[in-house]
């Protein structure tokens, strides 16, 4: 089985950075695509950041441009998200996720697998 831990979460003020990371186990890390979603209480989780098995590509939710780098270390089996100027509404639990393929999109039926998600909390 695919296993992925998220860590890195906390509480910071609004404007302050956190960076995210998710390690993985039981798949061959560097040939699948991976991604950060994010659920908020009471709203559907949503789409954060993905980027493809070699880290070549990225895309990113529009709220999340300018602001979030995702990357990874495929000698570490490790994903990370870089989060800059948070604000209160980047409040929720991220979840780390990996896709079937080499390259997943923003759609949650295009991952397999999910970690159990770290929390942050941006406070005004």
């Amino acid at each position: 089985q695919v296993q992925l831990v998220e860590s890195g979460g906390g509480l910071v003020q609004a404007g302050g950075s956190l960076r995210l990371s998710c390690a993985a186990s039981g798949r061959t890390f560097s040939s699948y695509a991976m991604a950060w979603f994010r659920q908020a209480p009471g709203k559907e989780r949503e789409f954060v950041a993905a980027i493809n098995w070699s880290g070549s590509n990225t895309y990113y939710a529009d709220s999340m441009k300018g602001r979030a780098t995702i990357s990874r270390d495929n000698t570490k089996n490790t994903v990370y998200l870089q989060m800059n100027s948070l604000k209160p509404e980047d409040t929720a639990v991220y979840y780390c996720a990996t896709g079937s393929k080499g390259w997943s999109g923003s759609e949650i039926g295009e991952y397999d697998y999910w970690g159990q998600g770290t929390q942050v909390t941006v406070s005004s």
